[in-house]
C-alpha cells in the first residue's frame, strides 16, 4: 500500500456506523435473531470471556455487533461501486468470523466475506494468553521508547517478561523470536560469556527452541539478545529512522486529538 501517496483512507467505525444506523442495527438485529442463545454464547471468546462465565447481556449482544462489522465495514476501490468484504481479525476473533459466514447460508448470500486471521501473540506476562490494551506491561507498543537507551521502556518490558527455563510453548520470548526476529532477519545472534557456550549464531527457530528446551540457551542470555536486532536495525537504517519519527509525530497527534475530544464530550 503507497500509504504516503495518499491511497488510502482510514475510516472510524464508529462514524460510520452513527452515519448509517438504518442500515447497521437492523443487520445487528437480524444476526439476533437468526441465532440461538448457545450460539452466540459460544463467540465470546473475541472479549476474552468463556461462554461458560457468567455474562451480561450487552456482552452477548457484542458479537452480534461483531458479527455485523464484518458486513459493515467494506474495502472499497476507487470505483465506488466495487467493495468486497475482506476482515483482517487475530485468531480470538474466529469463533465470530464463523458465524458471519454461517449467517450468509442463512440468508442464502452466496459471497462470503473473505476472512483474513492473523496468529496472536500472547501476553509478556505469565498466563497471558495474548496481549492486553489495558495493561501495558503485556506487549511492546509503537510508542514505546526505542532501544537505543538502556533504560528504555522496550528493554524493560523484555527483562520483566515471562520467560521459563526449557520451556517452548507458550513462552512469549520465543513467540517473538519465531514469527518477527527470524522472519526478518533470518539468524539470531546471542552473546553469553565462556561458560555459558560463549557467542552463537543460530540460523533458524528450530536451532534455537532445540538449545532452549535443552538447556543449553538460558533466558538470561537470550532476553539481552532479544532486542539487538530491533534495536541496530533503527539505529542502522535511514528509512526505519525516519519511520521512527514518523510513528512519534501521529502518535503524539492522536493524543492531542483524544485529549480535545474527551475535553468536548465532557457536560
Amino acid at each position: 500500500m503507497n500509504l504516503k501517496g495518499g491511497q488510502v483512507e482510514f475510516l472510524r467505525s464508529s462514524e460510520e456506523i452513527n452515519t448509517k444506523a438504518h442500515e447497521y442495527w437492523p443487520l445487528v438485529m437480524d444476526i439476533a435473531r437468526r441465532n440461538k442463545l448457545p450460539r452466540i454464547l459460544r463467540c465470546c471468546q473475541i472479549m476474552g470471556r468463556s461462554e461458560q462465565d457468567e455474562l451480561s447481556a450487552a456482552e452477548i449482544f457484542y458479537s452480534c455487533m461483531q458479527c455485523a462489522d464484518v458486513f459493515f465495514l467494506k474495502v472499497t476501490f476507487d470505483d465506488l461501486s466495487k467493495h468486497v468484504n475482506i476482515c483482517w481479525l487475530g485468531m480470538d476473533q474466529r469463533k465470530v468470523n464463523v458465524l458471519a459466514r454461517e449467517y450468509c447460508d442463512d440468508i442464502k448470500r452466496k459471497n462470503k466475506p473473505v476472512i483474513l486471521s492473523y496468529h496472536m501473540f500472547p501476553g509478556l506476562q505469565e498466563v497471558q494468553e495474548k496481549m492486553s490494551k489495558s495493561d501495558p506491561s503485556s506487549s511492546i507498543y509503537m510508542e514505546d521508547e526505542d532501544c537505543l537507551c538502556p533504560q528504555a521502556e522496550v528493554n524493560v518490558k523484555i527483562k520483566k517478561a515471562f520467560c521459563p527455563p526449557k520451556v517452548v510453548e507458550k513462552n512469549p520470548c520465543l513467540e517473538y523470536l519465531k514469527y518477527i526476529i527470524f522472519p526478518w532477519f533470518n539468524e539470531f545472534e546471542v552473546e553469553r560469556n565462556a561458560d555459558n557456550g560463549g557467542d552463537k549464531s543460530f540460523k533458524s527457530f528450530e536451532e534455537l527452541s532445540s538449545d532452549y528446551e535443552s538447556g543449553e540457551l538460558y533466558p538470561e542470555d537470550l532476553k539481552p539478545a532479544l532486542a539487538k536486532p530491533v534495536r541496530d536495525h533503527f539505529k542502522n537504517d535511514p528509512k526505519a529512522k525516519e519511520l521512527v519519527k514518523r510513528v512519534k509525530v501521529c502518535v503524539w497527534a492522536l493524543h492531542l486529538l483524544c485529549q480535545e475530544w474527551t475535553a468536548h464530550a465532557q457536560p
